[in-house]
């Protein structure tokens, strides 16, 4: 009788002690036209058990800071400077136009990252280069520096109370944890391959490159995507815009072992088999959402036969492939595998 009460006290112990981190993460595209795939969809929502939020390249699709899909965010997050990602343009109202080429409206100055990040007094992770153009942004916005995060033990603890940046260079993490929780989500920056100027139109006058015939371009310094480890064993690889590179294999997949890939798929720097080749042989995740296809990939919901992202799913092999449907929240486990919202 004693050996089986010791016996059930450990399972106690043990189910109460991991249960916290069975939970689902929740993923959750904001697309310009609800439950569709779209040319400009770029923004994405990730949600930890925890309650950690992550705004991931806020991009066009979203209305600005007012866009009520938002909700609360605590993070954020940007690729590269390109118009689609940082945001030179907003959505004039969800649903306004149609999939293949929404309406959208003027976001310059500042930028929909800017304002989001303002508005939301969030934590802006990104490249060194990127986050300090962006401080300077949000500054213009709030009339207040923005200082690199506040950190205990190399944890930023979250929501923060004004706007923040992480400080963070390629190959750095940056931790967010929520005050009552053990443990954080650990976010890496990991290399793209792709090319990272800003649209003039949120360059200063003073700072544009001077007129003439050369149609010079502004850098930030390099693109970057994103490796992101989440309190339940998710471990999601967040492409950017990139080209295949050797590090999907000796980085992504061998060392941080992602579980789960958002991969961007716009031809401008990457084909179709190329991507396919990527997640099969190189990263290698068990589940992959198909992202930032530049086509209206769906209709009702279903991939367009003839489309981009149906040729990639196509040839993927031993793995699901998911659209980025907007609004349509997909929750994963710890493997990588989707057990609500997937379709």
């Amino acid at each position: 009788m004693k050996r089986t009460y010791v016996l059930a006290a450990v399972l106690s112990v043990t189910c109460c002690g991991t249960g916290a981190w069975a939970q689902n993460v929740k993923i959750t595209p904001l697309g310009t036209h609800p439950g569709e795939l779209c040319s400009r969809d770029r923004a994405t929502i990730f949600e930890d058990p925890t309650g950690v939020r992550i705004l991931y390249d806020a991009g066009q699709s979203v209305t600005g800071a007012d866009d009520p899909r938002l909700g609360d965010v605590h993070v954020i997050l940007l690729s590269h400077a390109h118009g689609d990602h940082i945001g030179e343009s907003r959505l004039k109202a969800v649903g306004a136009g149609n999939c293949a080429g929404a309406d959208v409206v003027s976001a310059a100055p500042n930028s929909t990252t800017a304002e989001i990040t303002a508005a939301k007094n969030a934590a802006i992770v990104t490249s060194q280069e990127m986050s300090v153009f962006l401080a300077r942004k949000i500054q213009h916005i709030t009339g207040k520096p923005v200082p690199v995060c506040a950190q205990t033990a190399h944890v930023t603890t979250v929501p923060v109370s004004a706007p923040c940046r992480s400080g963070t260079h390629l190959g750095g993490t940056f931790t967010a944890k929520t005050a009552n929780a053990e443990r954080g989500v650990d976010i890496t920056i990991v290399y793209a391959s792709h090319a990272n100027n800003l649209p003039l139109t949120l360059v200063s006058e003073a700072q544009r490159p001077l007129p003439g015939g050369d149609d010079i371009s502004v850098s930030l310094g390099p693109p970057i995507g994103y490796v992101m480890k989440f309190t339940n064993g998710l471990t999601a690889y967040l492409s950017g815009d990139s080209g295949i590179h050797s590090e999907m294999k000796t980085v992504v997949n061998e060392f941080h072992k992602a579980n789960l890939a958002q991969f961007n798929l716009g031809l401008s720097a990457i084909t179709a088999a190329a991507a396919a080749y990527a997640m099969n042989e190189l990263v290698r995740p068990a589940s992959v959402i198909m992202s930032h296809t530049n086509e209206a990939s769906t209709e009702g919901g279903k991939l367009r036969p003839g489309s981009l992202a149906a040729a990639f799913a196509s040839q993927l092999k031993g793995r699901p492939a998911y659209p980025a449907l907007s609004g349509r929240t997909m929750e994963f486990d710890g493997r990588g595998r989707c057990v609500s919202g997937c379709q």
